[in-house]
């Protein structure tokens, strides 16, 4: 609150990964998402005085990072001409590494294909399922994140579940 630089840096050890893989999920880009990361700590750097609940902290910065990747959606950029490519999920890098090296191929091979095909979603699809599974989120605290009715959040859920399965099915990765 008293926006101390080593509480910062502390913030971004604690937060960051959480919310570069929220962002990866949302937006298609590694490079927008870690620009929406970065945004997100600037911005809550800068405002931290309006957080009213310190215990919502989490919750607050998740509302940060989904509304900037909502602006990144919304505005065009050279980088719709020129997609980069390779943009993967960061495997956990602290992983139980009791399985075995095939099993943990085989868990990160999903992952990957998981992730590729939720990318393929609408945005509003992939809002709420990274949402919902990613970051095990109730509907009704979705629906407040998202300033969206409950039935809304439930339905777009119901949906993108449905879409995510035909193209898990489609490409012959359903589980």
């Amino acid at each position: 609150m008293a926006k101390d630089e080593s509480a910062l840096r502390l913030l971004m050890d604690e937060y960051g990964d959480m919310l570069l893989r929220t962002a990866s999920l949302l937006l298609k880009d590694r490079q927008s998402a870690e620009e929406a990361v970065q945004d997100t700590f600037i911005q809550a750097y800068t405002k931290m005085s309006q957080l009213q609940e310190p215990d919502r902290l989490k919750a607050w910065l998740i509302r940060i990072v989904v509304n900037r990747c909502r602006m990144r959606q919304r505005t065009w950029s050279w980088r719709n001409i020129f997609p980069a490519g390779g943009s993967e999920l960061q495997t956990n890098e602290d992983a139980d590494f009791t399985a075995g090296a095939e099993e943990l191929f085989m868990v990160e091979w999903h992952n990957v294909r998981l992730a590729e095909s939720l990318r393929n979603l609408d945005y509003l699809y992939r809002e709420c399922l990274t949402l919902y599974y990613f970051h095990e989120m109730s509907i009704r605290e979705i629906s407040e994140q998202l300033n969206t009715s409950e039935n809304t959040i439930k339905s777009r859920l119901a949906r993108g579940r449905t879409l995510l399965k035909k193209i898990l099915v489609k490409e012959g990765h359903f589980l």
